[in-house]
C-alpha cells in the first residue's frame, strides 16, 4: 500500500485501501474494518490517516494479516516514497517504492 507521511501522520493512498464488499471475502472485509477502526480519519474515496498513537497497532495488525497468507504481500506492506525516513515502529511492515 502506497503511503506518505507528514506531521507524524501516515496517509494510506485511497487507491490501495481494501474495499468492503457485501457478501465478499470475510478476510478482506475484516481487513477493511480493522484498518478503518484504528484510523484517526477515514473519509470515503480519500486517503486514510493514522497518527503516531496507533502505529504500533497498525504494525501488529499488518503483520497478523500478512502472516495469515490470505492477503498478498503488496496488500499488507506500507510502501514509502524513496528517501523518506520510515519510522522505527513501522519498519517491520514497510519498504520503499
Amino acid at each position: 500500500m502506497r503511503v506518505s507521511i507528514a506531521d507524524e501522520i501516515v496517509y494510506i493512498n485511497s487507491e490501495d485501501l481494501p474495499q468492503y464488499k457485501k457478501g465478499g471475502s470475510v478476510v478482506r472485509n475484516s481487513y477493511f474494518w480493522a484498518l478503518k477502526s484504528i484510523s484517526c480519519y477515514c473519509p470515503r474515496d480519500k486517503d486514510w490517516e493514522y497518527d503516531r498513537e496507533v502505529w504500533v497497532a497498525l504494525s501488529r495488525m499488518l503483520l497478523a494479516f500478512s502472516e495469515s497468507r490470505y492477503l498478498s504481500y503488496s496488500e499488507t506492506v506500507l510502501e514509502f516514497p524513496q528517501n523518506t525516513p520510515i519510522p522505527e515502529t513501522l519498519r517491520s511492515v514497510s519498504t520503499w517504492l
